[in-house]
This record gives C-alpha cells, structure tokens and sequence, in this order.
C-alpha cells in the first residue's frame, strides 16, 4: 500500500474544500470506490466527509440507474436467449424507488440511496437519489419519457446551477453530458421498456419512447472541455477528482455534439 496513513471523513473533507467544493452546493457525484485509497470507515466515511462539506444548506445527488430494468432484447453483455424475454418482462418485480437497489453504480451512490433522509426519483431506468435541502426539487416529476432531459434531475440540477465532481473516474460516467444530446435539435429515438410498479402494488412492463443516448465519444469530449481550463482538478484522498460547473459543462457539450457527431443537423 502506498499510503502514507489512512485517509478519513476529516482528511477527505479538507481535500474536497481545497477542490472548491462549498457549503450550500448541489453537486452531482460520480465515484470511483477503490480509487480513494484506504479510508477509516469506509464508504460511511467518503459519504459523511461529502455531507460535512456540503452543510445543511447543500444538496448530494447520485446516479441509482437499474440497467437490469430494461429490455431483454436489447441486452448485449451479455446477451440472453430470446425464449427468455417474455418471462424476464413478465416476472421482474416493478421498480420500487425504496426496495429497488442500484446497478454497476458503486457502493458511494448505494450509501446515498439508503442513507436517512434521502430520497430518489421514480425512473425505473436512470433513477437518481438526492440527500439534502433541495432534494424533493431535483427528485419529482422524472417522466418517462425525458429520462435525461430537462424534467430529469439532470435538468433540475442545472436550473440550481450545481456542480459535478468525477471522484475518481472519467468523463464516460458523466451522465450531465447525456442532457447535451437531448438538446440537439433532432436526437435519434427509439423505444424502450421496463417493468413499473403500479399503485396497487403489482407490476406491469411498460413501453414508451426516448432519446437513444451514446457515451461512445464521451471521453473525447471530456478532454476537450478540459482544455477550456473550466475544471478543477486535484487530490481527493488517493483519487484524481474533477469538480465542474454543470452549466457550463452542458452548454459546451450541446455545441460539442452539434459539431462531432455525424448526422447531427
């Protein structure tokens, strides 16, 4: 181990303060578990050093997408028998914001999701959890059908002017980059599916059409919003983190994409 001694809640909460993380902010955060470094107490601790900073006034939003809620015939890694489709939208339990968990999210957003007081938006796809003095604004009214969009948390935490910190990772988990494709004038649609729980507590799968999202070119996109200089890079315990104004984020990445992406009107 290459660490000096343990990072803690206090350390972190230095690092991050040192970052420009503030009081009162909102800021949507994307992390990389294993790339803090060992913690004393663990993912409880990178949570409550993140609370500490943002005080009472701040708002801390996670991404609780459930990827295994979607369509079979779309799955690719791995892929499923086609006899199994039918069973699989018949049989999986309807998304529940409480009993639901998070997948391939990382344990920082599953300690949000539960932790008391938070609360999570209805989306049985790309659900997002929020702890904190503006979290029932970012949460409510996730439709269907504007899962990234601007009636997404994505949109209301960039009507609050919050921030996004990468802790650890790189732009290819920056879903803020995906409310720049539904921006664009004529984004590709498609259909898609998930099972919902209805009101009297069974399920039903449900069809619905959206905005195709595609991270493919996210990581080149990331490095040249970076070169703008518009990030704040630095140590956060062992983990390399970037701390970003989603507005600005966004704005850049709509003209962005306009640009790179072929087809794009």
């Amino acid at each position: 181990m290459d660490q000096a001694a343990p990072h803690t809640t206090g350390s972190l909460a230095a690092d991050l303060r040192a970052l420009g993380l503030t009081a009162g902010d909102v800021v949507l955060l994307h992390c990389a578990r294993r790339s803090i470094g060992f913690v004393a107490g663990g993912t409880q601790a990178i949570v409550q050093a993140l609370l500490d900073v943002l005080g009472s006034a701040g708002t801390l939003v996670v991404p609780t997408h459930t990827p295994d809620n979607t369509d079979p015939a779309g799955w690719r890694h791995p892929p499923v028998p086609e006899t199994w489709w039918r069973t699989i939208r018949d049989q999986t339990p309807g998304f529940d914001p409480a009993r639901t968990p998070s997948r391939w999210m990382g344990v920082v957003a599953e300690a949000v999701r539960t932790w008391p007081g938070a609360l999570r938006s209805h989306h049985p796809q790309v659900s997002f959890a929020a702890l904190g003095a503006r979290a029932p604004e970012i949460v409510r009214d996730h439709r269907l059908d504007d899962a990234l969009g601007e009636n997404s948390p994505l949109g209301a935490v960039h009507r609050l002017d919050g921030r996004v910190l990468l802790l650890g990772c790189g732009h290819e988990s920056n879903t803020s980059l995906h409310l720049a494709e539904y921006r664009q004038p004529s984004p590709p649609r498609g259909a898609t599916g998930s099972s919902v729980r209805q009101a009297d507590g069974s399920s039903r799968w449900t069809s619905w059409i959206d905005v195709v999202t595609d991270e493919s070119d996210f990581t080149r996109l990331g490095a040249d919003y970076e070169a703008t200089g518009a990030a704040r890079v630095g140590a956060v315990g062992s983990a390399t983190a970037r701390l970003i104004p989603q507005r600005h984020l966004v704005d850049f990445a709509t003209g962005w994409l306009a640009t790179h992406r072929p087809g794009t009107p």
